[in-house]
């Protein structure tokens, strides 16, 4: 309950933003493998940043 007003870390934004891109790319990986491919590479970026992090 207390925990509704609470902001996000970075740590917490960048994860989000990592599995919404990994989500993205895997619908569009059936469709369009470039696209998919651009994504992951994107997603592979939020990784690095979260690792960074740690």
């Amino acid at each position: 309950m207390f925990n509704l007003f609470k902001k996000k870390s970075e740590k917490e934004k960048l994860q989000e933003l990592y599995s919404k891109k990994l989500k993205e790319a895997y619908t569009l990986s059936h469709t369009n493998r470039t696209d998919s491919d651009r994504l992951m590479a994107e997603a592979e970026e939020i990784a690095k940043k979260i690792e960074s992090m740690t």
